[in-house]
C-alpha cells in the first residue's frame, strides 16, 4: 500500500510527489493523460506570464532562453524534474472511482486498482470548457481550444470571448490573414487581458483590422454562418470556424464521484480546508492547485499553488499512523 496517491501529474501534482518523497513517504502519481497534460493543449510557443523562478518546483532551476519561459520549455523542465526525482508515475491511466476511507483508500482506474492511505487530487480545470449551450456548438468547426493559427488562414473566423485567450487567438489569426470577428458579451475587452495584449487588440479593432461585436452573444451556429444577438437585434455573419474562448471549469462530475462536496457559492468551490491542510470533507482526501478555486480559475496558479504541496504533505506525514506489523 502506498502512503499517498496523487491524482494528476501537472506541476502542482509533481510538487506533491516531490514533497511526499522528501518526507520519506511512498508516493504514486496517476495521470489520465500525458505528463503535464494541460500544457499539451496550450497554444504552440505560448509564453508564460511568470518568469522562471515562480514556476520552479523541488528547488530545481528552470533554465530558459528568454526572460519568460514558453510552453515547450516548461514541458521539458517538468519532465526533467520528474526524471531527476525518480517519481513513480502512471500516465494515460484515468481514475474512475475512489473507494474506502482514510487510511485505506482504493483508487480505481481504467487499468486496475491502487491502494493508498491518503489521496491528493490535483487535476486543475483545463479539461472541461464552458459551453455556450447553443444549437450547432457540436459542429466540427467549433473549437474550445486554440493551438495555432495556421488552420484558419484565409477563412472567416469568429473568436468568442474577451479575455486573454480570446485576445491571443484573435491577434494570431489576424496576423495569419484570417478575417477575424470577435464576439464579446461584455461592453469591452476584459480588464484582465495582459497589458501588452489589450492595446494591441483594441487598436486592431479600432482600425477595422478585426471586427468586433460587444454586448453580444451567439444564438446559433450553422455550417457557413453564425447567428448573433447584438444590441441592435439579431445578425447573421459568414463564418467558417468558431474559436470559443469561453474559459474552463473543474470536472465537477469527477469531484463528486470522489465524494468531495461542493459549496453553494458563486465559484462552486470544492469543500476543503483553505489555507491550512487542504483536506476535503472526506478525511484523508486533499485538494491541491487550481482545483481549489472551483470556477474562480484565476485564484490559484502554479506560482502560488505549488505551496499547497508542503502544507498537504506536512499534514499527511503528521497524521499517518504507522502501518501495523504483518504477523
Amino acid at each position: 500500500m502506498h502512503d499517498v496517491i496523487v491524482i494528476g501529474a501537472g506541476p502542482v501534482g509533481l510538487a506533491c510527489g516531490i514533497q511526499a518523497q522528501r518526507r520519506g513517504l511512498d508516493a504514486l502519481l496517476i495521470e489520465k493523460g500525458a505528463l503535464c497534460n494541460s500544457f499539451i493543449g496550450y497554444p504552440t510557443q505560448m509564453e508564460f506570464f511568470s518568469t522562471p523562478g515562480p514556476l520552479e518546483i523541488g528547488g530545481h532551476p528552470f533554465p530558459t532562453r528568454d526572460y519568460k519561459p514558453r510552453r515547450e520549455e516548461a514541458l521539458d523542465y517538468y519532465r526533467g524534474v520528474a526524471t531527476a526525482e525518480d517519481l513513480d508515475l502512471r500516465l494515460y491511466e484515468p481514475v474512475i472511482d475512489l473507494r474506502g476511507q482514510d487510511g485505506g483508500y482504493t483508487v480505481v482506474t481504467e487499468k486496475g486498482t491502487h491502494e493508498a492511505r491518503k489521496v491528493v487530487v490535483s487535476t486543475g480545470f483545463y479539461d472541461v470548457p464552458n459551453r455556450m449551450e447553443v444549437p450547432g456548438e457540436d459542429l466540427d468547426k467549433v473549437q474550445h481550444y486554440f493551438k495555432e493559427p495556421y488552420p484558419y488562414a484565409l477563412t472567416n473566423v469568429a473568436v468568442v470571448g474577451g479575455a486573454n485567450s480570446a485576445a491571443k487567438a484573435a491577434l494570431k489569426c489576424y496576423r495569419h490573414e484570417a478575417h477575424v470577428t470577435m464576439v464579446v458579451r461584455e461592453p469591452e475587452i476584459d480588464d484582465s487581458v495582459k497589458y501588452w495584449l489589450r492595446p494591441d487588440v483594441e487598436n486592431r479593432i479600432e482600425e477595422g483590422s478585426i471586427d468586433a461585436y460587444f454586448n453580444t452573444t451567439v444564438s446559433a451556429i450553422e455550417p457557413d454562418t453564425l447567428h448573433l444577438n447584438t444590441p441592435d437585434g439579431p445578425e447573421t455573419i459568414d463564418n467558417d470556424f468558431v474559436l470559443a474562448m469561453t474559459g474552463y471549469k473543474p470536472n465537477y462530475d469527477f469531484l463528486e464521484r470522489l465524494g468531495i462536496a461542493i459549496r453553494n457559492d458563486a465559484a462552486r468551490t470544492p469543500v476543503h480546508d483553505e489555507g491550512g491542510t487542504f483536506e476535503t470533507n472526506r478525511d484523508g482526501l486533499y485538494l491541491a492547485g487550481t482545483i481549489c478555486g472551483g470556477c474562480d480559475t484565476s485564484r490559484w496558479f502554479i506560482e502560488n499553488g505549488r505551496a499547497h504541496a508542503e502544507n498537504i504533505m506536512d499534514h499527511v506525514a503528521a497524521t499517518l499512523d504507522p502501518e501495523p506489523a504483518v504477523a
